[in-house]
């Protein structure tokens, strides 16, 4: 392990009163081992005869490099915007189960691919997502839905990654997509909906048209890309972002002014009416998108990385 990488062994949850407010001038992304790698042959044999067995193979595979994950194209495309930014800089942390010996064979990995990560918390089998304030985190991918779970209970953006069945075409632009209720913004509205239908949700959006929703769980994410977006001009921004909700007009409004009273900019907003995203994901070309609703999860992965965040009411 390179003497330029350091292991977090010590971590303290935030006050029950004190709010996670991650610093705006440095984007930083958590990233499960099995997320970033491809670890399937290995959680095989943990599955099937357990923890001393995974140890030993880890060992004893250590020098053979592992296959990309889901979430590997993605974190090169983060680490590669620090070329380009003066006044931001972009992190990407490790957070295993694994421990430091038999984790070595992750970081050999990263080496091997040439990966500037120099931080990570191996964590011996104990839950990771401890770490995620401790190292000031905006958003935690992982492979894990209740690591997920525990991350958003902090405060902090998270989602279970889903592999797209199909590759993305290649491209320079990273491009992040996201569902609006219990995700950008909170899930008040959408608690109207599922408990007293369409209606009284559209009459509770034009009676509240100018009244901005509540943040949800992303707000501080987006608005951290926001601000690495500030550095360029439009046409030439490496990062551009889609809304793709499923509320139409007259519902739209408050979205609108919404964001206009969050000052963070959204490159693209569809309103769909119900119709299917899936489509509309592909056609964006969306690196990942983020929605609450596991039925819009698994269409969306049909074509694009799709991470379900299971906050609000829909995953209750």
């Amino acid at each position: 392990m390179s003497k330029d990488t350091s292991i977090l062994t010590t971590g303290a949850a935030l006050p029950a009163n004190q709010k996670y407010i991650p610093d705006q001038k440095k984007l930083v992304i958590a990233i499960s081992s099995r997320a970033l790698f491809n670890l399937d042959d290995s959680h095989r044999v943990f599955i099937e005869q357990g923890l001393e067995a995974y140890a030993q193979y880890q060992i004893e595979h250590e020098e053979e490099i592992l296959p990309k994950g889901e979430a590997f194209p993605l974190v090169e495309k983060l680490l590669r915007l620090n070329d380009s930014l003066k006044d931001h800089a972009v992190e990407v942390i490790l957070l295993s189960r694994n421990s430091a010996d038999t984790g070595l064979r992750i970081f050999n990995s990263i080496q091997h691919y040439n990966l500037p990560i120099i931080r990570a918390a191996f964590c011996g089998g104990e839950d990771p997502y401890r770490y995620v304030t401790a190292f000031g985190c905006h958003l935690f991918l992982s492979t894990d839905p209740q690591d997920v779970r525990s991350a958003l209970n902090e405060g902090v953006a998270a989602a279970t990654l889903l592999a797209a069945k199909q590759p993305k075409a290649a491209s320079n632009q990273l491009r992040f997509a996201f569902d609006g209720d219990a995700v950008l913004f909170s899930d008040e509205s959408e608690r109207i909906y599922k408990t007293k239908g369409l209606e009284a949700f559209a009459q509770n959006e034009r009676e509240a048209a100018k009244l901005p929703l509540t943040g949800g769980p992303f707000k501080a994410f987006l608005a951290a890309l926001h601000s690495i977006q500030s550095e360029f001009g439009l046409e030439n921004a490496p990062i551009r972002t889609a809304l793709v909700t499923a509320r139409s007009a007259p519902s739209h409004e408050r979205v609108i002014r919404t964001l206009r009273a969050w000052g963070i900019r959204i490159d693209e907003s569809l309103f769909l009416g119900g119709m299917t995203k899936a489509s509309f994901l592909k056609a964006y070309g969306a690196d990942v998108f983020f929605d609450d609703q596991h039925i819009h999860c698994d269409a969306a992965s049909e074509h694009v990385s799709t991470g379900h965040v299971p906050h609000g009411v829909a995953n209750e």
